[in-house]
Formats: structure tokens, sequence, C-alpha cells
């Protein structure tokens, strides 16, 4: 689906990537994460067409996204962070920009909008910031593109909102579609995603499903002073300590993503020797 090839960016003198290599294949949902400045949003627009590589490569379905073919950007959608929509109503956007996505659904929007409680009789610029969001995720969702790409999508959605976006998005999901999703905000997103891909200093430094992690890790609570033996990592909490360590006999356990982001960047080698 995604080729990342040899890839090198910056901005002025400031080194983003370098010799960067990744895929992400169909069917699969991917949660982007790193620290602030690791180059998330740069990524994001490298795969979108929306920046270009100082050298190497961006393939989407064979297609080179410094070319910027029609083909490939009607099977594109991208989501970011802040966004402006106009002064129509919902209605009226939808007409004019679903023809430039063959594989538009409007049963699929209808339902999305219903996940949200919405419809499309609202005037756009006037919706909240929640609003517009949800709105604008759900006719990215109905366009049914192979690669949809969203960034910080929970920034602006209340409690029950957030909710909303998992079972939304989850109902949308197929074998032949790749969703890429880049967020601070893992907790959102826990239950949603399948894949894992973490950026730090100019390169990938992990990159596994989410059944391989729990397949290989525990992720469990220890009192004050009853650390396990061979915990690979641990940080305080409200009982004592979170702890990450290597699965071995122990029960399989749920995937906690901001214990293991923490391990990955603090003790990386170790990580890496699970899954060597």
């Amino acid at each position: 689906m995604i080729l990342i090839n040899s890839l090198d960016f910056g901005y002025s003198k400031h080194k983003v990537f370098e010799n960067l290599n990744l895929t992400f294949d169909e069917g699969k949902i991917y949660g982007l994460l790193g620290l602030n400045g690791a180059g998330k949003s740069t990524l994001l627009y490298l795969m979108g067409g929306l920046l270009f590589a100082d050298n190497g490569k961006v393939e989407f379905n064979g297609f080179d996204m410094r070319e910027r073919n029609p083909r490939a950007l009607a099977d594109l959608f991208f989501v970011p962070e802040e966004f402006e929509l106009p002064d129509v109503k919902f209605e009226t956007y939808i007409k004019l920009h679903a023809p430039f996505y063959p594989n538009f659904s409007r049963e699929t929007l209808d339902r999305c909008l219903s996940g949200f409680g919405m419809d499309t009789s609202c005037r756009l610029n006037r919706l909240s910031m929640g609003q517009k969001k949800k709105a604008f995720m759900c006719f990215a969702l109905a366009a049914n593109t192979g690669l949809l790409i969203m960034d910080e999508p929970t920034n602006g959605l209340d409690i029950p909102s957030k909710s909303q976006f998992r079972q939304v998005v989850s109902s949308c999901m197929t074998d032949e579609r790749t969703i890429i999703i880049s967020t601070h905000q893992v907790r959102d997103v826990e239950n949603l995603i399948d894949h894992i891909t973490i950026i730090n200093d100019k390169q990938i430094v992990f990159n596994r499903s989410v059944a391989d992690i729990t397949d290989r890790l525990v992720f469990t609570d220890a009192r004050f002073g009853q650390r396990p033996e061979g915990a690979i990592y641990a940080q305080p909490s409200s009982v004592g300590e979170q702890v990450v360590m290597p699965r071995g006999g122990e029960q399989e356990t749920p995937l906690n993503i901001e214990l293991l982001f923490n391990a990955v960047l603090a003790e990386r080698e170790k990580v890496a020797t699970i899954f060597a």
C-alpha cells in the first residue's frame, strides 16, 4: 500500500528524517506515535503528497506521491489536526466534493453521521470545533479511499464523542483499507489500532502489531517495593508502579500504549531484544 524508501527530509538546517524506510499495509489501522517535534505530522504530509522528500521516495499503490497523480489522490483522504470548513450547508459541501472520490458512499456517510448523532442539515462554519471535526471525519470515511490519514482526530472531542469515534471508524474498516492515526491521545485509540509505529530521533524505533506486542510483553501493576524480577521498565502509579515485562508464561494482558511508548523511549535496547 505505502512504501517509504531511503527518505530524507528537513526544514532549512533542521533534519527531520534520515534514510527512513517504512511500509504500511492494507487492512490495518496504524497508530503513529512520537514526541512533540519527532516528525509525525511531517511524515503524514509526505505520505499525502503535500510535502516532498529531499531524497528517497514515498509511493502509494505504486504511484510516486511527488507526482501527485490524480488516481492516487482520488484514493487518499487526509484529515489534518486543524482545518477550516466553508460557509455552506453540509449537503452543499457533499454535492461539491463527493464527485472527486469515485467510491464515495452516501449510505456510509449517513451511517457515520448517525453514529455521532448528526445529520447534513447543519451549516458547517457555525458548528463547534468538535462538531466540525466529526462532520469532516464522517465525510472522510464515506469517501471510501484506500488510504485514510488522520492527524490528532480526537482533539476537540468530548468523552462520549471519543467513544463514538472508535465505533464509527471500526465500522468503516475493510481488508482493502489502510488507516493511519497520529495522536498524543493514545487512550482514545487504544482499543482501535492494531499496529503501532513509533518515531524518535529521525528514525523508526518501534514497528509492531498489537498481536505481536501482547504475545511478547505483559503490562501490569506492582505495589511499592514489589517490582517483578526481569521488569523491562516501570513508572510510578497511584498504587505503586506500572510495569512492562517479558510475557514468558504469564497470562496475556491488555495493551497499555502509554506505558509501551515510554518503555520504548527509555529502554529501547531491552525492548528490541524481546522482539529480536
